[in-house]
């Protein structure tokens, strides 16, 4: 796209009296004037979605091939998630898998090189775990129309892969062990349905369980897989703890916990399991978002995260230093994973303006290099804009956090329209880092508030039960607050403030349009909750003591009927007067599509601009990049027509 720029007045004079003799000195810049920015390109939603994803294999597994020549990945190249190995000393990825249709991720290798994958059904959830045979068949390990199975890890020697299903009781995950070289599988456990299998000891012995109780209550157990094999609680306590599993320690003498049992944070402890004495092993004023070790435990990874963003550390145990890098971009990492032999490293690094990249670093002089490039070459990063951090005022006083994504040029003299944008959850998180959703729209010169409203997880165990059993209150109040703080700011366009989200962020923004019907100009509900006492009764089998928690946190539909009712827009959809778009996975799981249904039919009753996309292949989430183009299209083309004029909205490129 071509653009231009007026000269400026002083140029244009010289230029003038160049021509008429004596010429006048040339204007003295000033240096305090920052020259006007170049505006930046737009991009089309399909050249956002043209960026890969890439993910590196499960930490509990084998990432590395045997020979040490590839990483496992998983990647949608293709536009579907498939698995790769990924060449360490550089080259393109060779796919393993060459599914067309179900997401395909890679968990680990084999050690005679055959790979563990998983896959769900059309975005049902009902994910199957599969061992990719050397001529490229997979084979079901966990067969079964209603099984919902995961890798969970496999052991130093190779020998062993856990894995947990729910074949036996659709309540409840067993751990099934696999002989790898047979790939006949026996349980190891057998759950009660009241806990969840989360780690497994190197030397296979003890089994790691979390249960929760409430949503701010959980214990951790342990099961003596060489002994009877009942779990025995290790975090006694009293009151409202929230304890989980991290990680074992290398040695399989200790199990590492995350609590909060000392402060508003969760911190990492270590649980000696022969004592039973506990010890800090990591404290910080934000969570600890997970603790792992290399083979040798010679290396610890670890992060914290600090408003919204991961800052991890890579320390080396025998000199207690932290390890560091060379020839990396700006931007946080993640995804650590070891070779066996501990001489190298594969990681990911991703900033706001970048997507996941794989590189790899050599460990005895940290010398790393690129494997991957994942956004769209057709896009410069430089288009791309950086996250800050804010904070605004909701009910009560209580200061909200936000991610504000601010489009170049936006100023006073140029007003831009903003978008509210509501997190997934109860409890979820809007985090910094790279979304083409947002990119795209702020490219398109849209604001985005991606508001944590009270409730969000990562701000202290106060901030994230101040709306339990209040959702669709204060809570929502401070999402109506974000737009007013929006409209505030000189660089708005006071009446294009839209707000949108996905899952309980969708029940956010339908909740919005309905209780608070002059708060934005429109709304965007993506695959959103509308009717709470239908949803929380039909929640899978397979949650468990989750469910437990959940009605707990969100009120039990057999006796807080009542005021689940009160609060799903569905009940209360002829309050909405403004335009809305509803996008919806025909397989989802967790709200049924009858929810977005209904919600379309009451809005429409009311003469209101309703528009409806429903994807037959999907889930709770889009996985395919032709659905994420369509509905990314959909999300910018309803803001230009309802929320910003469509004649004002700037083209692709």
């Amino acid at each position: 796209m071509s653009s231009f720029r007026l000269l400026s007045v002083p140029l244009l004079v010289a230029g003038m009296l160049a021509g008429c003799g004596a010429q006048s000195p040339a204007p003295v810049a000033d240096a305090s004037v920052a020259p006007p920015e170049a505006p930046p390109a737009r991009y089309s939603a399909q050249q956002f979605f043209d960026t890969t994803s890439v993910r590196i294999a499960d930490a509990g597994g084998l990432a590395f091939s045997p020979d040490g020549q590839s990483l496992l990945i998983s990647s949608d190249a293709t536009g579907v998630f498939n698995a790769y190995a990924l060449p360490v000393a550089g080259g393109a990825p060779v796919a393993l898998t060459s599914s067309t249709d179900n997401a395909v991720f890679a968990a680990t290798y084999l050690p005679d090189g055959r790979v563990v994958v998983a896959s769900d059904q059309g975005g049902n959830e009902l994910d199957h775990v599969y061992v990719r045979e050397v001529d490229g068949r997979l084979r079901d390990l966990t067969p079964g129309d209603k099984v919902k199975a995961g890798f969970l890890a496999l052991s130093p020697d190779g020998k062993t892969l856990w894995l947990t299903s729910n074949a036996r009781d659709a309540k409840a995950f067993d751990v099934v062990a696999f002989d790898t070289a047979t790939l006949e599988g026996k349980t190891a456990f057998s759950n009660t349905g009241a806990f969840y299998p989360a780690a497994i000891s190197r030397d296979g012995r003890w089994l790691a369980l979390d249960k929760p109780n409430t949503s701010a209550d959980s214990d951790v157990y342990v099961v003596d897989l060489q002994g009877k094999g009942e779990p025995k609680r290790v975090t006694e306590h009293t009151g409202n703890v929230s304890n989980g599993v991290l990680d074992f320690t290398p040695d399989s003498k200790g199990l590492v916990l995350s609590t909060d049992a000392h402060g508003e944070f969760s911190q990492a402890w270590t649980y000696d399991l022969a004592s039973g004495e506990t010890t800090p092993l990591l404290q910080a004023d934000w969570d600890v978002m997970f603790v792992s070790w290399s083979p040798s435990g010679r290396y610890r990874v670890s992060a914290i995260n600090n408003d919204a963003k991961s800052e991890l550390t890579l320390l080396d145990t025998r000199s207690g230093k932290p390890m560091s890098f060379t020839g990396l971009p700006d931007g946080d990492i993640g995804g650590v994973r070891f070779s066996p032999d501990e001489s190298r490293v594969a990681f990911t690094v991703a900033s706001d303006t970048s997507p996941s990249d794989v590189f790899i670093a050599d460990l005895a002089d940290g010398k790393a290099r690129r494997l991957t490039t994942a956004l769209n070459p057709a896009i410069k990063e430089r288009d791309l804009v950086e996250a800050t951090i804010v904070r605004y005022a909701g009910e009560g006083g209580v200061q909200v956090p936000a991610v504000l994504y601010k489009p170049k040029g936006a100023s006073a003299a140029n007003p831009v329209p903003a978008v509210v944008l509501v997190h997934g959850g109860p409890g979820g998180q809007s985090r910094r880092g790279y979304s083409a959703m947002i990119q795209h729209l702020v490219n398109h010169g849209y604001a985005v508030l991606a508001a944590n409203n009270r409730g969000s997880s990562g701000y202290g165990k106060t901030f994230f039960h101040m709306d339990d059993k209040a959702h669709g209150e204060a809570d929502l109040r401070d999402i109506v607050a974000g737009g007013d703080w929006l409209r505030a700011q000189d660089w708005v366009a006071k009446d294009q403030v839209a707000v949108m989200g996905g899952s309980y962020g969708g029940f956010m923004t339908a909740a919005a349009l309905a209780f608070h019907p002059d708060a934005f100009a429109a709304g965007i509900n993506i695959f959103g909750v509308t009717n709470w006492v239908r949803t929380l009764e039909s929640i899978p089998a397979w949650w468990g003591a989750q469910r437990d928690a959940l009605y707990d946190e969100m009120g039990d539909p057999a006796t807080d009927g009542e005021r689940h009712r009160r609060i799903s827009p569905l009940f209360h959809a002829g309050n909405i007067q403004r335009p809305l778009l509803v996008v919806q996975g025909a397989n989802d799981p967790r709200v049924l599509q009858v929810e977005s249904d209904e919600l379309v039919a009451a809005v429409r009753k009311n003469n209101v601009p309703v528009e409806y996309v429903l994807f037959p292949d999907e889930g709770h989430g889009f996985l395919k990049r032709e659905n994420r183009i369509a509905a990314q299209e959909a999300y910018l083309t309803f803001l230009d027509a309802h929320v910003r004029k469509a004649k004002d909205a700037p083209a692709a490129q």
